[in-house]
């Protein structure tokens, strides 16, 4: 299976829930419609990776970053920088058919995280930023999360479980879009407004 990594100790996630449409701005860049209930889907644990690896056989792939939570007890106890990766044109065929996504969200690779980091203290002051090629692509935070990590696990809870070190991917800001073959990602989430997380990736 594979792992992430908590405290130089490697966790094996069973699954990884994520909510879509949880910023205004987002959903308007994708000219979606704000939906009247949490939109959930699932990345299994093939999906995690700590490498940034271009999708083989597509030519277009987009990020999406989140602020990733992983779970003990049902409750969040470490946080992490995330890469929700999308084939968009994949889910958008997908949507107009009233299809499920698995094909365009749930592909090998497409759960990129950096090292997780203990995290008892206040949510509230949690933000993420994310870089490609030194140029500020994403930023957001809990303030603009139209549903809150702890309303996102207790809707969650009303049909699945969590197990411990399953992670909770919380939604991506405005600034999504494609990437290719040798970008470099630097990925930071923000407690307070200081630099908790700072991870770089390479694309390959």
């Amino acid at each position: 299976m594979n792992h992430i990594i908590l405290d130089n100790q490697l966790i094996y996630p069973s699954k990884v829930v994520c909510i879509g449409r949880n910023y205004t701005e987002h959903i308007k860049e994708l000219n979606n419609e704000t939906p009247d209930e949490m939109v959930f889907f699932i990345k299994p644990n093939s999906a995690v990776s700590d490498k940034l690896v271009f999708p083989k056989g597509h030519k277009t792939c987009h990020y999406e970053a989140e602020i990733s939570f992983l779970l003990e007890e049902n409750k969040i106890s470490a946080v992490a920088f995330g890469l929700d990766l999308t084939l968009r044109e994949v889910q958008s065929k997908l949507k107009k058919k009233g299809l499920p996504w698995e094909r365009a969200k749930a592909f090998d690779n497409s759960a990129v995280f950096s090292k997780f980091v203990p995290f008892y203290d206040d949510i509230t002051k949690l933000s993420i930023e994310l870089y490609i090629n030194g140029e500020l692509k994403q930023k957001g935070g809990y303030s603009l999360m139209i549903n809150k990590p702890e309303q996102i696990i207790k809707e969650a809870n009303t049909f699945l479980s969590f197990e411990d070190g399953d992670i909770l991917m919380s939604g991506t800001p405005k600034g999504v879009g494609e990437f290719k073959v040798g970008d470099t990602f630097l990925g930071k989430i923000l407690f307070d407004g200081k630099v908790l997380i700072e991870e770089s990736f390479k694309v390959s």
